[in-house]
Parts: C-alpha cells; structure tokens; sequence
C-alpha cells in the first residue's frame, strides 16, 4: 500500500484553548507551569490533562497508570472545546496505553493537531493507522527547549498558527548523503519506536510512497544498525521515496557511516543533519503531508500548509 496525504487538522487561533497531556514519562511541575506560560505568550490557553503531573508509584519513569494517561488522551481528543493536544514530554509509556484508546470514538470526533516527538512516535503512527489524521512532529510543552524559548518554540508556533510561512524545511548543516529529489508523504521520527512498533496493530505495513524522517538519542551504533537492519529485513523500506535524517544527539561517531551502508543501496534521496529530533534548535516537521525532499538542496518543501 502506497502512503498517501492524510486529513489536515485545523491551525490553532488565539484565544484556542489547547490540552497538555502526559502520554508518557511524567513531567515536573516547574517545567509544566513554565510550558503552559509560554502558550499563554502565544494567546492560547493551556489546559493540562487531569492526570498531566501523575508519577506510578512502583514504576516511576510512567506518568501514572496506563489507564489515566490514555484516559486525559482521549478526552482531551472528543472535548469539543479543545483545539489542540500537546504532549508535555516523551520518555516511555506511550506504546503501553495506546490499545487502551477508544478509536471508534476518537474517529468520530473532528481532527485536531497533536504535537510531539520521541516516544510519541508511536502516537503518531497510531493517528496516522487509525484516525487518518496530519500529526506534527516537534517540541513537547515540559522540556527545556520548549520552556526557554527561541527558535524551536517560534517554529512551531508559526507551525500551528501560520502554517503558510512553515512550507520550506531546512537547517544550515543539510546536507546530501545520497543525492536527488524525491516526493512522497512525511512519515517516520524516533528510529527506536518505529522498530519496536513493527508489527503491532497501530503501525504502518511499510514506508512504500513515504519520505521517512528518522531520529533518535542515546544509541549505541550497534543498536541503531539492528533497528535499521530488522526494519529492512522485514521490507518496511520496500517502495520508500526518500530519507531525511534529523538529530543523533550521543550516539556517538559512525552514524553517517551505517546510513550510507543500511539505507544507500535503497537508491533513493537522502538528506542527513535536517534539523529535527532531540536537538536544539529543533524543526517542527508535520507527519502525513506530501512534501518534496531535495537532498542536494538540503530541504524539505511541503506541498501545502501543514494544517487548514
């Protein structure tokens, strides 16, 4: 099955009121209170889920039960005065409640945006497989790079609130790894949740018709030459258009390296150091939208404003 564009959600307005939820790994409080202020900046009011603050008490890196963080998730989606979820941070959870969502129910409803990235892959390739819905990979509102502000913060509120100014994606180190253009539908981001989603109901069959965008922190090369090897073994790659690879923060040298020996005998574009993922600044990259990548050129140009 070739990928194909999926349904744009509305931009966000001022005067939205926006939910921030804790699909995940818990958040501080400082860090939720300074996230929610800086929406405020942006003259949108944040309403943080009921459980946004939760810790497990036996299993401390989840934001309270599976239950409760899937609970906020979903409500949060059917509110009707709700015009946008943000995720407060990644870390690990996600995969855990996803199978707890009511999907029938969440179909229904009218799309709305949801923004993260890391952990939160696996939500978006769950929106994507499920809901059909555009999904922006980007700055979760209780980390730091979100709550000091400057270049990813602006970015992704332009991203959300003027998408039309949001069209051309690039970073002064894109640069090409393997050369050409090539057009298909966004997709992809943390390396670690894409393979460990293989297979399991939510996921995609594959990256066929795709321009994928992978990322990932804190792996050993071995590791990320095992996520990249069983996703080819299982023809994940099969029919993909092209390749835009973001951040590598700590894992270490060789990188560069194991892509051109994993991913060049693909054949296709791909552009390495794009700008997104767990850096600072980071690009806030919308997933499920037909974009053209120019490796050459180092860029990424939607076809159209990321949200209506």
């Amino acid at each position: 099955m070739t990928a194909t564009p999926l349904t744009r959600p509305p931009r966000l307005r001022p005067g939205d009121r926006v939910a921030v939820v804790s699909p995940a790994g818990p958040v501080p409080e400082e860090m939720l209170e300074r996230g929610c202020a800086r929406l405020a900046e942006w003259g949108l009011e944040a309403v943080p889920g009921p459980h946004a603050l939760d810790v497990r008490a036996d299993l401390r890196y989840l934001a309270g039960t599976d239950a409760a963080r899937a609970a906020d998730l979903e409500a949060a989606w059917l509110d009707p005065d709700i015009a946008g979820v943000l995720c407060a941070r990644g870390g690990y959870g996600a995969q855990r409640m996803i199978d707890l969502l009511d999907w029938a129910a969440m179909r229904a409803a009218p799309a709305k945006v949801l923004v993260g990235y890391s952990d939160i892959t696996a939500l978006h390739e769950a929106f994507a497989t499920r809901l059909g819905v555009v999904t922006v990979h980007g700055p979760m509102v209780g980390t730091g790079s979100f709550v000091e502000g400057g270049d990813s913060t602006d970015r992704l509120r332009a991203l959300l609130m003027e998408p039309e100014t949001q069209l051309v994606l690039t970073s002064p180190s894109a640069e090409a790894l393997v050369p050409g253009t090539a057009t298909g539908v966004t997709m992809g981001g943390c390396l670690s949740l894409l393979a460990a989603e293989l297979g399991s109901p939510c996921a995609r069959p594959g990256a066929a018709g795709g321009i994928v965008l992978l990322e990932d922190l804190e792996e050993d090369l071995y590791r990320l030459d095992r996520m990249l090897t069983q996703l080819l073994r299982a023809g994940w790659f099969d029919g993909v258009a092209g390749v835009a690879l973001g951040s590598w923060v700590d894992c270490g040298d060789g990188v560069r390296e194991l892509v051109l020996d994993r991913l060049g005998p693909l054949g296709v574009p791909i552009a390495w150091e794009l700008g997104f993922g767990h850096c600072t600044p980071a690009l806030s990259v919308p997933l499920g939208v037909t974009a053209t990548l120019d490796a050459d050129a180092g860029t990424l140009t939607l076809a159209a404003p990321a949200l209506a």
